[in-house]
């Protein structure tokens, strides 16, 4: 049960990802994500890049993980993986261009990570 309400927990917290770009632009991943998902079907090329296809693919494995009767260790790696190299990203991008707001709307996602792979390591 705590393996499930942290992948949970996972998918969440990587939808509150915050980013900014050039002058007044900003976007939530979670608004970002259901723009991508509308231009998915319309525009399939349009959405074609490793940070759009990557993050989605990790999310999709965790959400995968929540109806196993025990979630798969594999699949919640690859999934924090997956997401993490956005994330991840994102973190060096706020550290470097000193901009706190998205530093600290990776840092749920990057704890949450860790104590689920401290739990996958512990066996509980």
């Amino acid at each position: 049960m705590k393996s499930k309400l942290l992948n949970a927990a996972l998918v969440l917290t990587s939808l509150f990802g915050y980013l900014e770009w050039g002058k007044g632009n900003s976007t939530f991943l979670f608004q970002g994500e259901y723009e991508i998902l509308t231009k998915l079907f319309n525009d399939p090329q349009s959405v074609i890049h490793p940070f759009i296809l990557l993050p989605l693919f990790g999310q999709l494995l965790l959400l995968t993980t929540l109806f196993q009767k025990k979630p798969n260790k594999t699949l919640t790696y690859v999934g924090i993986g997956c997401i993490g190299l956005l994330l991840g990203f994102m973190f060096v991008i706020g550290i470097l261009g000193r901009n706190y707001k998205i530093l600290i709307s990776t840092l749920p996602f990057i704890a949450t990570a860790i104590v689920a792979i401290r739990n996958f390591r512990s066996g509980t």
